[in-house]
């Protein structure tokens, strides 16, 4: 148990740096650097542990990006700053890098080597990485947008932590 804890605490800071590194990159105004890293940490934290739960990759990718998704529109009142500012750094904290790569050299494999009649898993894993890369990024999209989509009719001054979201009929 000590060493999940551990495993996650140390998920969580290197996602809070490289959040923090994109938000640079994107000129984030410096007052506000530290929410893109609070929000990628803990955004990725919550994929970290629903992911040792099984809870799949893309269903664990759209829960910690529905967060960030959410606390973004709250912080973005808390600190007078456009959420996209902090949301976009944090959520390419949980970019598929890794399956993209492996989709565009299996293309490659195909494309030059013609190794469909040797190996013709290729086609399949190529296939596999393309959908799962495809998910993961609109399930990253659609979690940021989620908290726009809850409060598109609400300012985000009004949003309080400690009342429940109800829709009320117009």
């Amino acid at each position: 148990m000590t060493d999940f804890i551990f495993l996650m605490f140390k998920d969580a800071a290197f996602a809070f740096f490289v959040a923090v590194g994109f938000a640079l990159l994107f000129e984030t105004p410096k007052r506000v650097i530290y929410v893109a890293g609070l929000l990628g940490g803990i955004g990725h934290c919550i994929r970290f542990i629903l992911l040792h739960f099984d809870f799949g990759l893309v269903s664990s990718t759209l829960a910690g990006s529905v967060f960030i998704g959410i606390a973004g529109i709250y912080c973005a009142h808390k600190v007078h700053t456009p959420p996209i500012v902090f949301t976009m750094p944090a959520c390419i904290t949980m970019i598929p890098g890794l399956y993209a790569y492996r989709t565009m050299m299996g293309w490659i494999k195909i494309y030059t080597d013609g190794l469909m009649a040797q190996e013709p898993h290729i086609l399949q894993e190529t296939a596999y990485n393309f959908i799962l890369t495809s998910s993961l990024l609109f399930s990253l999209a659609i979690g940021i947008c989620v908290g726009a989509l809850f409060f598109r009719k609400k300012s985000a001054k009004e949003i309080k932590l400690g009342k429940t979201i109800l829709i009320k009929p117009e």
